[in-house]
């Protein structure tokens, strides 16, 4: 019998494709989200720092013009911490979108590979009984045979 062909398996493997780069597009994702909440982190420790030791400074007395220096600080400080948060929430949305299309992606290749499955079970069971009737035919011509050599 020939050997087992699936005819979707150039889309099988188009659509494996596509799901590889989207788990990769989705990792990158990820990675950068991790990165924007590391740098919120880091940013907010700066400010703890800053409103950490302008409280040690005014408790020894601080002029006037640290003062605002310290305050303008915080300030630029806020934004940033602001602006980030605003670009992690546009990260959250972009990795939830991918996250989205990579569950389809893998809808899409299960479905394809069950169809597979399901077409190689049914090869290897017109294989096995290809092969039960070639031996039941290759029995019966053995008998056959025997049997005119007996007769003769």
């Amino acid at each position: 019998m020939k050997k087992f062909y699936f005819t979707l398996d150039t889309v099988l493997n188009y659509k494996e494709q596509v799901l590889e780069n989207l788990q990769g597009e989705h990792a990158r994702i990820i990675a950068e989200r991790v990165e924007c909440e590391r740098g919120i982190e880091a940013l907010e420790q700066e400010q703890q720092d800053c409103i950490d030791m302008l409280e040690r400074k005014k408790l020894q007395g601080v002029s006037i013009t640290d003062m605002q220096t310290y305050d303008r600080f915080l300030t630029s400080l806020r934004k940033k911490i602001e602006s980030e948060r605003e670009r992690l929430a546009e990260i959250l949305v972009r990795e939830e979108r991918k996250r989205e299309e990579v569950v389809e992606a893998r809808k899409e290749t299960a479905s394809i590979t069950k169809l597979k499955e399901k077409k190689r079970a049914q090869y290897d069971k017109e294989v096995q009984k290809a092969d039960e009737q070639f031996i039941d035919e290759f029995v019966s011509n053995k008998r056959a045979v025997g049997r005119v050599r007996n007769t003769a």
